[in-house]
């Protein structure tokens, strides 16, 4: 059973976070608990991102609705979330990938 530590990189995701109705959030929060105790989540949860090397997407769908998390992995069980977005097509945007992977090198860079 996997024993991760979730921490919230400066204000990106929790600004995300508070913009979702209700519902939505606790379909984050239950996706963040497996994040943090399922050993091997499926792809259709946590995939990394083609090409951004230890850059991954956390996939969240309720209602129709699709939402992503970019996150990174840190000393092995730590999670670093970043911003979130909703996606409104089949591709992710790639300005939100290019934010992630900015605020991803910024991590490493401050810590």
């Amino acid at each position: 059973m996997a024993n991760r530590k979730i921490k919230f990189y400066k204000h990106y995701f929790n600004e995300f976070y508070a913009a979702q109705s209700d519902k939505v959030r606790r379909k984050i929060a239950q996706t963040l608990v497996w994040l943090q105790t399922i050993d091997r989540l499926p792809v259709s949860i946590l995939k990394s991102i083609e090409g951004k090397k230890g850059l991954y997407e956390i996939r969240i769908e309720f209602s129709g609705n699709i939402y992503r998390v970019f996150c990174c992995f840190d000393e092995g069980s730590l999670v670093i979330l970043f911003n979130g977005f909703q996606k409104k097509t089949q591709k992710t945007p790639v300005g939100e990938i290019e934010k992630a992977e900015r605020l991803m090198n910024e991590y490493f860079k401050d810590k």
